[in-house]
C-alpha cells in the first residue's frame, strides 16, 4: 500500500496524488459499513490496482474535519463575502466562522468585489472581532497580494456564497488554473454556480486550496454544531469576559450581571456579532442530545 492525499471525491471516485502518480480510487465496502466519508484532504493509504487506480483502504488520522464543506486537513477557511451583487449576509459568515474556531481552524474573511463596494462596515465587524479580515478585487488586483501571502503554505478552504468571485480570486492567485467564473442573476440576486465539487488546488510555496461549491442559507442550516455551551469559545471577542459574569453558567443572552452584555453595550463587541450567537445558541439549543449524538 501507498500513501496519498484526496484532492478530488466525484461521483464515488476519488482522485488521489501519490509519490507514484495520480491514482482514481474508489473506496472499499467498509467505508460504508463503518459510515465513515473519505473527504478531499485526507491524508489514506491505497492499494494500487492497474496503472492508475486503485482502493482506498484506510484513512490515516486527522487534525479536523468538516460536513459541509466537506472537507478535512484544514488549517484555515477562508470565507468570502460581498458588499455588492450578491450582498453577503453577515449570519451566514459567522456561522462558518464559528465552525472554524471550533474545528481549531482558523477563519480568514475575504471581502471581494471592493471596486464595485468597499463594504467598510462589514470590513469593520470582522476587524474589531480580532479575526484577519482582507478586501480584494479579482478586476483591480487590490488585496490579492496580500491574500497572497495570508495562505502561503497553508491548506485553506475557500467558501462563501455563489457569485461572490471566489473562482476569480483564484485565478488571480494562479492565472495558470483558469477556472470557469460565473455571473450574478439580476433578478434574483444570487451567483450560479460555477464549482460544482470539491476539489483541492495547489499553487507555489507548498499552497494548497480547496475550492468548495457556494452555499446558500439552506445549505448553512445543515451545517451541526457542537454543545450550546462551547458556543461562546467560537467568538473569540468575548473571550476577555467570559468567566466575569455574575452566573458560572450565563448564555450571554439576556441574564443580569453578564459581562458579555456589559460589553455589547459598551461597544466592545460588535452586536451584529451578538445577535449571531445569539441565533447560533438559540438552534444548539433546539437539538437534543440523541440528534446530536446521530451527527457525529
Amino acid at each position: 500500500m501507498i500513501e496519498g492525499l484526496i484532492i478530488r471525491s466525484l461521483s464515488g471516485f476519488y482522485d488521489v496524488d501519490t509519490e507514484h502518480g495520480r491514482k482514481r480510487c474508489r473506496a472499499r465496502g467498509k467505508f460504508r459499513i463503518s459510515k465513515l466519508n473519505p473527504l478531499v484532504g485526507d491524508r489514506v493509504l491505497i492499494e494500487c490496482v492497474g496503472r492508475n487506480e486503485g482502493y482506498l483502504m484506510d484513512i490515516l488520522p486527522r487534525s479536523n474535519c468538516f460536513k459541509r464543506p466537506s472537507v478535512a486537513n484544514v488549517d484555515q477557511i477562508v470565507i468570502f463575502a460581498s458588499g455588492a451583487t450578491p450582498v453577503t449576509d453577515p449570519f451566514l459568515v459567522d456561522r462558518i466562522a464559528a465552525i472554524a474556531e471550533l474545528k481549531n481552524c482558523e477563519p480568514v474573511i475575504c471581502i471581494n468585489k471592493v471596486d464595485l463596494n468597499r463594504a467598510d462596515e462589514l470590513y469593520s465587524i470582522y476587524i474589531s472581532a480580532g479575526i484577519t479580515s482582507i478586501q480584494t478585487s479579482a478586476i483591480t488586483g487590490e488585496g490579492i497580494d496580500k491574500l497572497h501571502n495570508w495562505i502561503k503554505g497553508k491548506i485553506n478552504v475557500f467558501t462563501g456564497n455563489s457569485g461572490v468571485g471566489k473562482s476569480s480570486i483564484l485565478n488571480a492567485l494562479s492565472p495558470t488554473l483558469n477556472l470557469p467564473t460565473g455571473t450574478v442573476s439580476e433578478k434574483l440576486g444570487r451567483g450560479r454556480h460555477t464549482t460544482r465539487h470539491v476539489e483541492l488546488y495547489y499553487l507555489e510555496h507548498g499552497t494548497m486550496i480547496i475550492d468548495t461549491p457556494g452555499y446558500s442559507s439552506l445549505d448553512a442550516d445543515e451545517i451541526e454544531f457542537a454543545q450550546k455551551s462551547e458556543l461562546q469559545s467560537a467568538f473569540r471577542e468575548f473571550s476577555p469576559y467570559l468567566g466575569k459574569c455574575r452566573f458560572t453558567d450565563c448564555a450571554h443572552i439576556k441574564e443580569s450581571g453578564c459581562a458579555v452584555l456589559a460589553a455589547l453595550d459598551a461597544e466592545h463587541i460588535c452586536r451584529s456579532r451578538h445577535q449571531s450567537y445569539v441565533r447560533l445558541y438559540v438552534q444548539a439549543s433546539s437539538i437534543n442530545k440523541w440528534d446530536r449524538n446521530n451527527m457525529n
